[in-house]
């Protein structure tokens, strides 16, 4: 027997407390009293119940609803909640004095689900305890920073059934599961007023038919869902036929939910407020639980503490600013005004010399070239900075702007600092080069002739003469800071190093993707005069090796699977024009 809705209802009702009055039933149900009498007289006419208790018939027919299991979602970054984020999960936070997944897991315990799966990816580590404490399986998605949480799903595909869905980091004020349901739903809270959330639209039975972002007044998307085998079912072969489509690899599972609604039964699981929370935010999470940064065992609010000298209750409007290659980095508010906080991504310390950096810093700060810095520790690789209100990158068609910028340089490299790290355009594309082959043949078919180029040009340019110069070796637009008055500051000093002082112009030619004119005006501020032939020649021989260096860069990061788009060209393209050209230059000259 297929059963209703309410049928469903009151058949689990009476197989967890049998014998009931059926006003109590119409209670337990939350639905009237009629609708309970007829559901209870339909149940005795089909044979099962009896006497408000399941017969060995009801018993079976209840049996297709039962629970199989639950997939716990945590392999996410979430990026929102930095800077907790860089030292744990969200779905590890201690929220009123619990751990966020492990309250769910003891959640789904009380309610007799004990086959779960919990899918890690980012600090994958740090869930494995869960294992011994709560005999759940862990999987490990090795693709939850390339992809969405589709990933996820499609790891554990051959599993699902009468499935939970959930997410890690949700708190459920009571406990919304139960060991048996009807079918395939997804929680939902009613938003007044204006919401950015996904809304959700139904039919009079309450299958969900349409789902937008963002609304008014409206139903919306939060917390766990369900999938009954039949939505299982489906779900997985559109899974699989879609999975290795260039648009799906951003998609949500409910991105695809929503692609293929029509063939996908959900009902809308509609909850009172608050009965299910998601914390976007910080500020978010503490308006939920006042102590929870005062409780929070923090390195990284340690250091500001320490850096700032304010209270752990004076952080506020946290927020991630925008990921960088190296580095992730968050806004943050105390009384005493804005700043940044620089945590180190995975792996920079084989990257970036962190002592060589803090000198660099301090120096720039000494010349007036970096107001921004406060503190860095060279030891952990994080740094303090000011956060510089409604300002904007470099424009370097602006003359002003552009002549600023030379003279910045040409203060740095006249200050006479020096760190402990040389960088060489060559040096470092050969080091490029020799990572490559690691990954198989370089089939680029003019890279060796640009390889010889780069060789007897750099032979050249060593020729000139000069001591190498405190650089900045990451020179262009958007490492500069210009606030509304006008101030420029130079930022992103984590590749400073002893270089040629044509380093800094080459890089910045390349990135900025400058003409001849251009760079002859800029030199012409750089010097303060007109260049020299040797000069223009030296520092065009430096665009050449840059686009180089930063070509073979380029084609490293494709051979580890990234995509850095149009810059491979833009590097190539520099790299062959002025290799060439300032090879030219230097024979026209040597005779």
């Amino acid at each position: 027997m297929q059963l209703t809705h309410k049928q469903f209802n009151v058949l689990y009702a009476l197989s967890r407390r049998p014998g009931i009055t059926q006003q109590q039933l119409a209670s337990e149900c939350e639905i009237g009293l009629t609708a309970a009498n007829a559901a209870v007289i339909d149940l005795s006419e089909a044979g099962l119940i009896k006497d408000a208790r399941l017969t060995p018939k009801g018993m079976t027919a209840l049996k297709p609803y039962a629970v199989d299991n639950a997939v716990i979602l945590a392999a996410g970054l979430s990026s929102r909640f930095a800077p907790i984020s860089y030292e744990r999960p969200k779905g590890l936070l201690k929220v009123r004095g619990e751990v966020l997944i492990e309250r769910q897991i003891e959640q789904l315990h009380e309610a007799g689900i004990f086959d779960i799966v919990v899918v890690v990816g980012y600090k994958k580590e740090s869930f494995y305890y869960l294992e011994d404490k709560y005999g759940v399986k862990v999987i490990v998605n090795c693709a939850y920073a390339e992809r969405n949480n589709n990933s996820s799903i499609m790891l554990v595909r051959e599993m699902l059934g009468n499935t939970y869905i959930c997410s890690s980091d949700n708190y459920f004020e009571k406990n919304p599961f139960t060991d048996h349901a009807w079918k395939a739903y997804y929680s939902a809270e009613f938003n007044q007023g204006q919401t950015p959330e996904w809304c959700l639209e139904t039919d009079t039975h309450d299958r969900i038919t349409k789902v937008r972002v963002g609304g008014s007044d409206a139903w919306y998307m939060i917390g766990h869902a369900y999938f009954d085998r039949e939505f299982s079912t489906r779900f997985r072969e559109i899974l699989e036929a879609e999975y290795d489509l260039p648009q799906t690899r951003n998609k949500l599972w409910e991105d695809l939910y929503a692609d293929h609604i029509n063939e996908l039964d959900m009902q809308i699981r509609r909850y009172d407020p608050p009965t299910i929370h998601e914390f976007d935010s910080l500020d978010e999470l503490r308006n939920f639980d006042p102590l929870f940064i005062e409780n929070l065992d923090s390195e990284i609010f340690d250091n500001i503490v320490a850096v700032l000298g304010c209270d752990k209750s004076e952080i506020r409007d946290v927020y991630p600013l925008k990921q960088g290659l190296t580095n992730l980095s968050c806004h943050f508010t105390t009384d005493d005004g804005e700043w940044v906080y620089r945590h180190p991504g995975v792996g920079t310390e084989l990257l970036v010399d962190r002592k060589a950096e803090k000198t660099a810093l301090e120096t720039a700060r000494t010349l007036g070239l970096d107001s921004t810095f406060v503190f860095a520790n060279p030891r952990r690789g994080w740094k303090v900075s000011r956060f510089v209100k409604n300002c904007r990158n470099l424009d370097v068609h602006d003359d002003a702007q552009l002549a600023q910028a030379m003279q910045m340089a040409r203060s740095l490299h006249d200050s006479g600092a020096k760190v402990n790290r040389c960088f060489s355009f060559y040096e470092e594309g050969r080091g490029y080069e020799r990572a490559i082959l690691k990954h198989g043949l370089i089939d680029v078919p003019d890279l060796p002739e640009m390889d010889t180029q780069a060789a007897e040009l750099n032979r050249m340019l060593i020729a000139d003469g000069g001591d190498p110069v405190l650089c900045h070796n990451d020179f262009f637009s958007l490492n500069f800071l210009v606030s509304g008055d006008g101030h420029v500051d130079l930022i992103d000093w984590e590749y400073a190093g002893m270089s040629d002082y044509a380093n800094d112009f080459g890089t910045f030619c390349v990135c900025e993707q400058l003409t001849e004119k251009k760079m002859c005006r800029a030199l012409e501020h750089y010097f303060s005069r007109k260049p020299t032939d040797a000069e223009w020649r030296h520092n065009l021989g430096q665009v050449g090796m840059a686009g180089w260096c930063w070509y073979t860069w380029a084609l490293l990061k494709e051979a580890e699977g990234d995509n850095v788009g149009e810059w491979s060209h833009i590097y190539y393209h520099y790299a062959k024009t002025y290799l060439k050209k300032a090879l030219e230059l230097y024979k026209e000259h040597n005779g």
